[in-house]
């Protein structure tokens, strides 16, 4: 799996950056109205999905997490989609749709995280950015009628955390790339 995840750590390291740039976006203007913040995550989630479907196409068949990526993406693009469609949907139906997608994705990077433990040093970086999705969502969940300007703030927050772990474990699979070129 790590060969995998090696020869693909662009894929990383672009959903790293696109979760990055969300969050300083959404950090600098949090007074920014809910339909933009709609429209911003709207982008965030379908991105998201794409290069997730793209590592799973680029995962040779016998890859057990191809499907899980797959479907992981096209649920990201699906969350995407709806956001641009329906932009005015309450801010609570918001925040549950954002908290289980967080949920979600943090659970699978936890899960690929273990898979990893064996085969790479540094993998604790993708179970921290899972265990911040699933606590983000958790919060979420847990206070949806809560101020939007405070859920922008905890979204852009995680975001901005989230991108910088998901880069990091990126350069440290180039680099195990550089180390493993037979393989």
């Amino acid at each position: 799996m790590v060969e995998t995840l090696g020869k693909n750590w662009g894929w990383l390291a672009v959903r790293g950056v696109v979760a990055l740039l969300f969050g300083l976006l959404t950090l600098r203007r949090p007074g920014v109205s809910l339909a933009v913040l709609v429209l911003w995550f709207g982008a965030y989630a379908f991105i998201d999905g794409i290069s997730m479907v793209i590592s799973a196409v680029s995962h040779g068949p016998g890859d057990s997490r191809r499907l899980s990526l797959f479907l992981g993406g096209f649920l990201a693009m699906a969350v995407g989609v709806v956001t641009f469609f329906w932009p005015h949907i309450t801010a609570t139906v918001l925040l549950t749709l954002i908290a289980l997608w967080a949920i979600i994705t943090g659970v699978a990077e936890i899960a690929t995280a273990i898979r990893l433990r064996k085969e790479i040093d540094g993998e604790w970086f993708l179970v921290l950015a899972g265990v911040l999705a699933v606590a983000l969502g958790v919060l979420l969940l847990a206070r949806p009628a809560a101020g939007a300007l405070a859920m922008v703030l905890w979204i852009g927050v995680y975001a901005v955390f989230s991108g910088i772990l998901l880069i990091a474990l990126s350069f440290r699979l180039r680099s195990w790339q550089r180390m493993h070129p037979a393989i």
